[in-house]
């Protein structure tokens, strides 16, 4: 049986950090700073906190409530995320980096006279707005961001506000995600979810709704015909 599926959609819906960029080694190396400060046990964090809201992180694991101590946290998550990286790029080592394809397909996508694609991230728009730069990832039509919703991942509201300033129908719409709260954000938004082995196995992926798991996105091709995309996807290890 072939291991070679296709689809047909309006847009795609794309997670930021893990799914278009690797930010892991400057992301590690920011909680590693968060866990000396706050006792955390750096392990669990790092298995549960990828794709999560760094508000909702800072309220969950640094136990900060005050909504001046929670901007000023995140504020400095983020920042020292973008630091890290720069300084990682300048010593010649991975920073923020664009993953297998990405900059294919979405320079591909960007040629479409109609908008067929958006970014979804858990990260704030001061994050984003430095990241995808620093990536070498071209400008999204439309950017939803943590400032954008009152509930981040894994609740729908997300990829429900990313449908819907494109102005699609989110079941309309594929998700492409890497995080297990970022699948399941997707699938009760109602899209279909694309899942990409890039920050987890695909044993943590399966068993959460993804319609296609794939090793990355040099697994997947598409044209854009009509304002309308159309997918080829290898689901083969």
């Amino acid at each position: 049986m072939s291991e070679i599926k296709t689809a047909d959609v309006r847009a795609l819906l794309f997670d930021m950090d893990g799914t278009l960029l690797d930010s892991t080694p400057a992301v590690n190396a920011t909680w590693e700073y968060f866990a000396r400060e706050y006792n955390l046990d750096l392990h669990e964090v790092l298995r549960t906190s990828h794709g999560v809201r760094t508000i909702d992180n800072m309220k969950n694991w640094c136990g900060i409530t005050d909504p001046l101590e929670l901007k000023e946290s995140v504020d400095l998550f983020e920042g020292m995320i973008v630091k890290e990286a720069q300084e990682l790029q300048a010593a010649g080592k991975d920073g923020l980096i664009a993953l297998p394809n990405v900059l294919n397909l979405l320079n591909q996508l960007n040629a479409s006279p109609v908008p067929v694609w958006a970014i979804v991230t858990s990260a704030t728009n001061n994050y984003a707005s430095s990241a995808l730069p620093t990536a070498g990832i071209p400008n999204p039509p439309k950017l939803i961001t943590a400032d954008d919703v009152q509930k981040g991942k894994p609740h729908p509201e997300p990829y429900l506000a990313g449908a819907k300033v494109l102005d699609v129908d989110v079941k309309d719409c594929i998700v492409v995600e890497d995080a297990p709260s970022g699948v399941r954000s997707g699938v009760s938004s109602g899209a279909k979810v694309l899942a990409t082995c890039t920050s987890h196995t695909r044993e943590q992926l399966q068993g959460l709704g993804a319609d296609w798991i794939v090793t990355d996105l040099s697994k997947v091709s598409f044209e854009v015909t009509n304002g309308r995309v159309q997918l080829k996807i290898d689901e083969s290890p």
